[in-house]
């Protein structure tokens, strides 16, 4: 199986507003970058876009290594937030509706076609990969 790593950002100028999504997808060091971005988002949203379409871009089955600075996907995977959200029809464990339910059962979808460990990076702290990231997310988000 193919081990692949993808680094992600979101950004957003304001929150709500103008936001963008940066992916960097490194295969044994042949990179391709993704990026995108809506008119009236927040960074939550962009952030999730950014790991989703990352994973989307992948054409068969692989391992794969996502690197985001953003707490809210990694602990909304690794701590098990998203499936209990799932499970309990989108709702959080205070019975409030979960944020971006839409967002997160495609990254779920996602997530099961392969292997996909989330690993947090802090942001803005010189780590090259999440630094390009930033730029394209900002870029796109500047086009609004």
């Amino acid at each position: 199986m193919k081990e692949v790593t993808i680094y992600t950002d979101g950004a957003c100028s304001g929150n709500p507003g103008p936001g963008g999504w940066g992916t960097i997808l490194d295969y044994k060091g042949k990179r391709k970058e993704l990026s995108g971005g809506e008119k009236q988002t927040t960074n939550n949203r962009m952030e999730l876009t950014a790991v989703i379409e990352g994973l989307k871009a992948l054409k068969e089955k692989c391992k794969v290594t996502v690197v985001t600075d953003s707490k809210y996907v990694s602990d909304g995977i690794n701590l098990g937030w998203a499936r209990g959200w799932k499970a309990n029809n989108w709702r959080k464990k205070d019975k409030k509706p979960a944020l971006n339910p839409e967002l997160w059962d495609e990254l779920l979808n996602q997530i099961d076609r392969h292997e996909v460990k989330i690993c947090w990076i802090k942001g803005h702290a010189g780590h090259p990969e999440n630094e390009r990231c930033d730029e394209l997310a900002v870029r796109e988000s500047q086009k609004f």
